[in-house]
């Protein structure tokens, strides 16, 4: 327990340290707002590959669903912030969003996560589709295809910061925990998994619960930065997006998404400026990325802040590492 403590606290003074380097590059106006609206969709992204890289990468799962998930955190923040154009009531949307996600995941997810492969991909894209069907005809309270205007901008590149640090430590632990262990299992062979008496389903479960959690909580940061909501910016090539970012970092590494939305995100900052080409280059470095390195950028390697400790100590960690 102190040593997770100890590991959390390091990671903690990294992300503050971060931090400190960001203010001081806006204070001093090295960041304009262009950069700005490319830092808070990199850390937004964040957000999304690393929750879906728990669902796919650890768990073993192939979800498309995302999107869907990300809907229900865009419009809760919306509707809510739209009826009490508060902090209070931006908040409110996301916790709202939130407990809406878990909800859905945990009732589509005990039948849906029984199937494989191709036969749940194409599952959670029809529970996505459902979801965005829904808020497309509920004119009452989403307003339809027209989507909601006039949000204020409550969102800023702090509170993005906060979310993403928030979300990277709570996967992070989630992983490296008791159920995070089984979830590994099963994805490794679910059958042996079974076998040794682990309720595959119930991980899996936790899993993506968790995951469309992340999501909800990205899609009410999105909307409160855009100030819009629109239906049709979450459907199937919002998942495809976000998928993008998870197999270009490499599946099974929260690094890899943390850098390979990083990497995304600045290239498509400098390929702005050439229109159509942009979108050619972009999927060319995609290609060239999955012939010579089709397992992502990291593939499966992790920054470990517990070898940083025992490299540079002499406790019992490094004795441990011995020892072992």
């Amino acid at each position: 327990m102190k040593k997770n403590l100890k590991y959390n606290l390091t990671w903690l003074g990294l992300a503050f340290f971060v931090y400190l380097v960001l203010l001081v590059l806006y204070n001093t106006g090295v960041i304009t707002l262009f950069t700005d609206r490319i830092i808070v969709n990199i850390g937004i992204n964040i957000i999304l590959a690393v929750g879906l890289n728990l669902i796919i990468g650890f768990s073993g799962q192939f979800s498309l669903g995302h999107a869907g998930f990300m809907a229900i955190g865009a419009y809760s923040g919306a509707i809510m912030s739209i009826n009490n154009p508060t902090y209070g009531g931006f908040f409110s949307g996301l916790v709202l969003g939130m407990l809406i996600s878990g909800v859905v995941a945990l009732v589509v997810g005990v039948p849906t996560l029984r199937l494989k492969g191709d036969y749940l991909a194409i599952a959670t894209l029809g529970i996505s589709e459902i979801i965005r069907i829904l808020i497309v005809n509920m004119r009452d309270i989403t307003n339809g295809p027209t989507g909601i205007f006039g949000i204020l901008q409550f969102t800023t590149w702090e509170t993005v910061y906060i979310f993403a640090v928030l979300t990277l430590l709570v996967v992070s632990n989630f992983v490296h925990s008791g159920p995070g262990r089984a979830t590994l299992a099963v994805r490794e062979d679910e059958i042996a998994a079974e076998a040794m008496g682990v309720n595959t389903t119930k991980y899996k479960v936790v899993a993506f619960t968790l995951g469309a959690v992340t999501a909800s909580i990205a899609g009410t940061l999105f909307a409160g930065y855009q100030q819009s909501v629109f239906p049709k910016d979450y459907g199937f090539m919002k998942s495809i997006d976000i998928l993008i970012i998870v197999v270009f970092g490499g599946m099974g590494s929260t690094t890899g998404a943390v850098v390979s939305a990083i990497v995304l995100g600045v290239l498509n900052m400098f390929l702005q400026d050439f229109g159509y080409v942009r979108m050619i280059v972009y999927a060319l470095a995609l290609i060239i990325i999955m012939i010579f390195k089709p397992s992502g950028l990291l593939g499966t390697w992790e920054f470990s802040v517990k070898k940083i400790w025992q490299k540079f100590t002499k406790g019992d960690d490094a004795d441990a590492s011995i020892n072992s």
